[in-house]
């Protein structure tokens, strides 16, 4: 039997907010199965991802669609669980209904590419990754130039802004000024916890106040994710000491505390 060794295209489609990657079709598979087992355990269990990956993607979803996606639900039979939001539902579907015509759309370019030499290949553009555990897009709301560094505050989510300092070439370089696009990313070894700051001065200009969403302790170092008001999540790496010293629980009211010099701004490429 001769070997068919004709070329067959392939695509997957992928979704992204300022280059930062926002998913494909695990994500959205992920907000399906929480639409239909109600549960973020049952439905990472369900797909074989661990507890902590599914909820890391959501946050990281939810912080750079600037709204919820997915909504807790509280007290009930077993305790509440979870739920989409109907901007999730949404995006499920919408996301259903685009990879059904890029399906089509890489079928026809496969007709298209018959007769083409063997050899032909279809390069792939690869979207920007990056370490740092928070992401968030927004828009820039004021930028305060100086002679060496400026000010930059980005509205992120209703209510919450985040306030970077970055040199002036940088700010110019990237074209920083009021109502353009842009994200922020900051290590999650940058934040400070503070569980009662009432009548305290820092001098770190980010203060973003919140609750414990999930405490995750480890041998050396403890995750804490706070969820704020507007919805957005941040994520934080303390000592294991810490956390006990601070008796972390999950409703606890905290405060996320980081420094303008820790964050880094990009804008769409």
């Amino acid at each position: 039997m001769d070997k068919d060794n004709s070329i067959q295209l392939h695509g997957s489609l992928w979704m992204t907010v300022a280059g930062e990657n926002f998913g494909g079709r695990g994500r959205v598979a992920l907000l399906a199965r929480v639409a239909e087992c109600g549960s973020i355990t049952r439905a990472a269990k369900s797909l074989g991802m661990s507890y902590k990956a599914a909820w890391d993607a959501i946050d990281t979803m939810n912080n750079l669609a600037g709204e919820p996606l997915v909504a807790r639900l509280v007290g009930g039979k077993g305790g509440g669980g979870t739920r989409l939001t109907p901007r999730g539902v949404r995006l499920v579907e919408n996301f259903r209904l685009i990879e059904r015509e890029h399906q089509r759309f890489v079928e026809q370019l496969g007709r298209q590419a018959e007769g083409i030499a063997d050899d032909y290949l279809l390069v792939r553009r690869m979207s920007m990754k990056s370490s740092a555990r928070n992401q968030f897009f927004g828009s820039v709301t004021q930028v305060r130039r100086g002679a060496v560094n400026d000010e930059v505050e980005l509205a992120v989510a209703d209510g919450v802004k985040i306030v970077a300092v970055i040199t002036h070439d940088s700010s110019e370089a990237l074209g920083l000024a009021p109502g353009c696009e842009a994200f922020a990313l900051i290590k999650s070894s940058s934040i400070i916890l503070v569980a009662d700051d009432e009548g305290t001065r820092f001098s770190a200009r980010n203060r973003l106040r919140g609750v414990v969403a999930r405490v995750q302790p480890g041998a050396v170092s403890t995750e804490v994710v706070i969820e704020l008001p507007a919805g957005p999540t941040v994520a934080a790496i303390i000592t294991h000491e810490s956390g006990e010293a601070l008796g972390l629980q999950p409703g606890q009211e905290i405060t996320a505390i980081f420094k303008a010099s820790s964050v880094i701004l990009g804008v769409p490429a």
